[in-house]
């Protein structure tokens, strides 16, 4: 994965000079909605670490409020984007001749693992929707087994809500443990990454050792 390294060199490079909050909260949260939106749409952005990085700046300001509108934009934006990529991969199993939004979701998502998912989804239903958003690359398959069953929009989307409010929570408090360690944001930055790279690829190395 080459992602983290790139998060951290942008990350340190624009905390170098840091600039003034009002200024951070004009730019910074519309950025981190549109990235936690385009990252759901298209999961190759690493919005994990993104919010991890927004709770880290997010904690040393002095506006109050701060992490809750972290915590706000990013779980509005999953969950806007996971319902419009469900919409887009219901529209394609309608269609006869598919849609690329269902392709990209049915080609991150291996047979095993949406076996396993379907399986899942059948034995516990909604806790499955809402777990697949904290295990690292489980909410694609999840998604494409909630596809195939059927699931209406609705149904989905309500599922979806407690899932993303939890994982925006979880990678919050990443961000926090990082924040809280160095007196400097981009310090913090670098440790919420880091800890970000760590919980994500636990699941994917336990898999290869088994």
């Amino acid at each position: 994965m080459r992602w983290p390294a790139a998060v951290v060199a942008l990350a340190a490079a624009s905390t170098s000079a840091v600039p003034p909050e009002s200024t951070q909260r004009a730019l910074g949260y519309p950025s981190l909605f549109l990235l936690v939106l385009i990252g759901a749409l298209v999961p190759v952005v690493p919005t994990g670490a993104l919010v991890s990085s927004a709770a880290v700046v997010a904690f040393h300001q002095t506006a109050p409020f701060s992490l809750a509108l972290v915590f706000v934009t990013a779980s509005l934006a999953a969950f806007l984007g996971d319902a419009a990529l469900y919409w887009l991969g219901r529209r394609g199993l309608r269609s006869k001749n598919g849609s690329r939004w269902l392709e990209a979701i049915r080609s991150r998502a291996p047979e095993e693992r949406l076996a396993q998912a379907r399986e899942k989804l059948a034995g516990h239903g909604v806790a499955v929707l809402v777990l697949s958003r904290l295990v690292p690359a489980g909410r694609i398959p999840v998604m494409l087994a909630c596809l195939m069953a059927e699931w209406p929009l609705r149904r989905f989307a309500r599922g979806n809500v407690a899932a993303c409010l939890a994982w925006a929570v979880t990678y919050q408090v990443i961000g926090i443990l990082g924040g809280s360690l160095f007196p400097e944001p981009w310090e913090g930055v670098v440790v919420a990454v880091a800890l970000t790279v760590v919980v994500s690829a636990v699941p994917g190395a336990v898999r290869r050792l088994r």
